[in-house]
């Protein structure tokens, strides 16, 4: 029994390691408050589209112009984050992204709110997080110093991400029913003053002077040629492509899915979600206890295969809870590939080039993910959804397989992260 408690206290220790660094607890609490603000906007803000519209494809669009701007301006946003501070970068679209919920709040309490308001400030979002999200990639290695620790702050920032995932949508279900649209944009819009109060409170070592007297188009292609001229890192941007075009978009079918492949309703729906976040928390915690990134590339594609099978597998399934235990296989192999993949790349990449490597890795899974979604929901108007799940899991596994047979690229990384352990272990 004690040796049973003393390896449940050293699982626990590995896997909260990261909350070490107070700049990383500021963090981390913050964004727990942000992200249950956004996934309350989300999908208050579905409702509301579908309520003036009363169209799906409307709703698509909306989609489709939030996300886009990952797609063409991340790689942009990349340059500026090799040239300027990160923490200012991610402080100044905090900013901007509450004064967006505000804005969204004050339009639809003053009940004046119209289609184009929601698609301009869609828009507007999506440029923001275009600069935030790789920001806070790039980031994480400036709070959590050493690097055998961040794959712990990747996986726990994961694990949050998808536990305010099934939190947010029942708090905006609850306060819509009670207070309309509106209090939930408002509410959003508070929560990011938490994180901006969180950011001002971090104590951050000076960082050395990293502007550059070159052209921005010069650093851009020099990151490209970085990026795509490393083995290691372009098999991992083109298997993240892969699964973001023809993998994620499983998640738009849901609703056809749980209506018309089950015969079951808006509980359904929600049940094969709610699967979906508890695959992923427990992928990125089972992530969250590794000691270091050795031997993630093995894990890299063993989840990515396992997503793409659920995926594929569920496409025959017409019993609700067989689908159900699919969706959290799913959910977990999509949890675990990306927490590798992201740990990979900060690990692999110099620091100079981090900005432009993450941006890059933004655009590979959130800038090709409404192509996917457009594609995906394409084949699934001609052929159905579940012969489109079939055809995109089915090509996950397949790109899973061939990323196995390019492992090659890691042996080298191996070799020289065992030779520094060694020689920071020397008397």
């Amino acid at each position: 029994m004690k040796n049973f408690i003393e390896k449940r206290r050293d699982g626990l220790k590995l896997l909260t390691r990261a909350f070490g660094y107070r700049n990383f607890r500021l963090y981390f609490g913050g964004h727990t408050v942000s992200l249950i603000g956004y996934w309350m906007q989300r999908v208050t803000l579905g409702w509301l589209v579908y309520r003036i519209t009363n169209s799906p494809l409307i709703l698509g669009v909306v989609g489709f112009t939030t996300m886009i701007p990952n797609f063409f301006i991340s790689p942009f946003a990349g340059v500026l984050i090799d040239r300027v501070s990160r923490h200012r970068v991610i402080l100044t679209s905090q900013i901007l992204a509450s004064l967006q919920a505000l804005v969204l709040a004050v339009l639809t309490l003053t009940d004046v709110i119209q289609l184009w308001h929601v698609i301009a400030l869609s828009l507007f979002y999506g440029l923001i997080r275009a600069f935030d999200i790789p920001a806070r990639q790039a980031f994480i290695v400036q709070m959590v110093e050493q690097r055998e620790n961040v794959g712990n702050a990747i996986a726990l920032n994961s694990a949050i991400f998808n536990i305010a995932r099934l939190i947010g949508p029942s708090l905006a279900g609850l306060v819509v029913a009670f207070a309309g649209e509106g209090i939930c944009f408002l509410t959003n819009s508070a929560a990011y003053l938490v994180i901006i109060c969180c950011l001002l409170l971090m104590r951050l070592a000076p960082m050395e002077n990293r502007r550059k007297d070159s052209h921005p188009v010069q650093d851009l292609k020099e990151g490209v040629r970085y990026a795509y001229g490393t083995g290691s890192i372009r098999s991992i941007l083109v298997l993240i492509s892969v699964i973001a075009l023809m993998g994620l978009p499983y998640l738009n079918l849901m609703p056809v899915v749980a209506k018309d492949v089950l015969a079951g309703d808006s509980r359904t729906f929600g049940y094969l979600m709610g699967a979906v976040g508890v695959g992923a928390v427990i992928g990125a915690l089972i992530i969250g206890t590794r000691k270091s990134f050795v031997g993630l590339w093995k894990m890299l594609p063993a989840a990515s295969v396992i997503f793409g099978a659920a995926i594929a597998a569920s496409s025959f399934s017409r019993n609700v809870y067989l689908s159900i235990g699919l969706m959290a296989l799913a959910g977990f192999g999509q949890m675990v590939q990306f927490a590798s993949a992201n740990t990979l790349v900060q690990n692999i990449v110099d620091e100079d080039k981090r900005g432009r490597v993450m941006s890059l890795y933004t655009m590979s899974l959130l800038g090709v993910l409404p192509f996917g979604n457009l594609l995906m929901g394409w084949l699934a108007d001609r052929i159905g959804a579940p012969l489109t799940l079939l055809a995109g899991g089915s090509v996950v596994v397949v790109a899973a397989l061939i990323f196995a047979t390019r492992l090659g690229h890691f042996r080298e990384i191996a070799i020289t992260h065992s030779s520094a352990t060694r020689s920071q272990n020397e008397p």
